[in-house]
Order: C-alpha cells, then structure tokens, then sequence
C-alpha cells in the first residue's frame, strides 16, 4: 500500500499507509516525483505553536476567536508543493493525459487523488526544483510589490531560508543599489552572498540594527524585509530602517513580541509597518492590477526566463523512505537545512 508523512502529534512525524479510492468524475491520479515542504507555517503547525490550536479565524467577523471546544487539528498532511505525472485520468476529465507532468500544492504522499482544476501542468523548461519553489517566490514577489521596491533602493532582508534567498534575487532585478542579508545560519549566508548580498551580517556576532546603519552612511535602508518569523529581527529591522522608510513583516509569526519595543525607533523615525505577503489574502492593496493569477503566473515567467534561480535552496534532499528522520532534523537542526526536498523510487 501507498505512504504519506503525517504530524500525527506535536514534532511527531510518521510515514502511514493509505488506500487508493476509485476516481470520482473529474478527478485524476498522480504519481509523485519530487516534493518539498515549507519551513515556517508548516513548522509552526507541527510543533504545535500555531494559533489554530486554541483558536479559530472567523471569516465573517476576520478577527481570531478562542475556540469553545479543545478539538485539535492533529493529525494533518506535512508538505507544501508536489511534482507528479498524471497516471491515471477519470473518464470526465479533460484538462490532462496520462503521462502528464503537473505540480500544485500536494502533501509528501506517494499518489495524490485530486480534482484536474486544482493542480497546474508544469511548463517546459521549468524543473523540479524550480517548480516546488513556486510557493516561496510568490511569496518574495509581494514582499517586493508590497516593499515597493524600485530602483535606487537600499534594502535589508532578514531571513535566508527560501523566501528570503528568492527576495534577495528580486530585489536585486529590480534595481536595489544595496541589499543586505541577515542570517545567523552559515549555510544560508553563503547561499545569500552566491546570490548577490552586498553585505551578509551574522546577527549573532553583532547588532544588526546598528551595523546596517554604519554600512548606509547612518542613514539605514530604504525597506526591510523581515522574513525570519523572529520577534526580535522584526525590532532590528525597524533600527536598521531610515526615517520615513518601510518595513514589511512578511512572516507568519506566533506567541508574544517580547523582543519588540514600538516605543523606540518605530515611534521616533516614523517607520511604516505594512502587514504584506499573504498571497491568499485578496484584494490586494494593488487591485485591480495584482490578483493571485497575475502573481503566479509573473512567478512562472520568472522561472522560465530563468530570472531566478533556486540552485542550492533544496538541501537536503532525501529519499521518501528516510522523510521521517530527515523532518525531525529539519526542525531539530534548522542549521543544517534550507529547503527540504524529497525524491520518490
């Protein structure tokens, strides 16, 4: 029988067998090829921080409400995005063949049983890599829009997992004359640096805040991007921001900002803090001219003209039948992860 990699507790991964139903009309079966998960919101989930544990998000009221039983959400899907050939087709599908490469968002499971409109057929010249990494460059492509980031611009970046190594290339095509990296992972300040960092500061080893002011003149950046989930990079972020400037917090963060103080330099320096980067929030504040469809297909073209690249942003990799191991060290040691990836026999 198939497999799929479940949280079936807080931080406990496990690999269980499921069985295969019949298609329903329009549905197709795949056979999946190459996955990878997201770091930050899945992490958040599996460990059991997430506010869904103890709270719902009502959509009517759009406000966080605590919830009146103590159901959890455990056991749920681990993964983010999926490539697979289409192997078998119901009878009222159109859209694919057998034979078909697709990909969408599609746990680490062996076969996925999904409705056609709810997967995308993967484009020519676009590889597995590059395809399961759609997720985070559509996410760092409303991190610059929201960012507006133009050229000329001065801009620090706080986080290099995926997201933020993707970011840093945007910002880069368009047009920013300085962009600084901060990561306290070794791994990904290379990464960072290969990717074209001016500067790559270690926020372990120094103040981040008042080493981005030294390397802009004591001015500080045009725009910082936080995309680390860190309370205390969110407060860096707004010291390392000039008088007037932006700071998008592009994470998803959880429990209590104890690290932040709003009543220094955000309060004094007249920093805009714009909540930005959720892609499955609409409209945006661009509509009508950005919506979700423009965002993914702007990302897909990027991809395509190989505007950006995700070399060395999959690591590890590892087989489907090491998945359990290699998830608890993914969270156990972030340091020695970027972007999970796994390979299917």
């Amino acid at each position: 029988m198939p497999k799929e990699l479940l949280a079936v507790g807080p931080r406990e991964p496990a690999l269980l067998e499921y069985e295969e139903r019949p298609l329903k009309k329009g549905e197709i079966r795949i056979r999946s090829i190459f996955s990878a998960e997201k770091h930050g919101t899945t992490l958040l989930l599996y460990r059991g921080e997430a506010p869904f544990l103890n709270k719902y998000y009502d959509q009517e009221r759009m406000l966080f409400l605590n919830r009146a039983d103590e159901k959890s959400y455990f056991p749920f899907p681990l993964g983010n995005m999926t490539v697979g050939i289409v192997e078998e087709v119901s009878p009222e599908a159109r859209r694919f063949k057998v034979g078909d490469r697709v990909y969408g968002y599609l746990p680490i499971r062996e076969t996925h049983t999904v409705y056609e409109q709810n997967v995308m057929p993967a484009p020519e010249g676009v590889s597995d890599e590059e395809l399961v990494c759609v997720d985070p460059a559509v996410v760092a492509l409303m991190a610059v829009r929201e960012g507006h980031v133009r050229l000329g611009d001065k801009v620090a970046i706080f986080g290099m997992g995926a997201i933020g190594l993707l970011t840093l290339q945007m910002c880069k095509i368009s047009g920013s004359l300085c962009v600084i990296a901060v990561e306290p992972v070794e791994k990904k300040r290379s990464l960072a640096e290969k990717f074209g960092a001016d500067y790559v500061i270690d926020p372990t080893s120094e103040d981040a805040g008042t080493r981005i002011r030294e390397l802009t003149n004591w001015k500080g950046v045009d725009v910082s991007l936080e995309i680390s989930g860190s309370c205390q990079a969110l407060h860096q972020a707004i010291r390392a921001t000039r008088y007037g400037g932006k700071v998008i917090p592009v994470s998803w963060y959880h429990g209590e900002a104890k690290s932040l103080y709003l009543g220094e330099e955000f309060h004094f320096n007249r920093i805009t803090l714009l909540s930005g980067a959720r892609v499955e929030s609409e409209p945006y504040r661009e509509h009508p001219l950005w919506n979700r469809e423009r965002v993914y297909a702007t990302v897909t073209e990027l991809f395509i003209r190989k505007k950006i690249s995700v070399e060395g942003i999959i690591d590890p990799v590892v087989k489907f039948s090491q998945v359990v191991e290699a998830y608890r060290k993914m969270d156990e040691q972030p340091w020695e992860c970027v972007k999970l990836g796994v390979t299917y026999s």
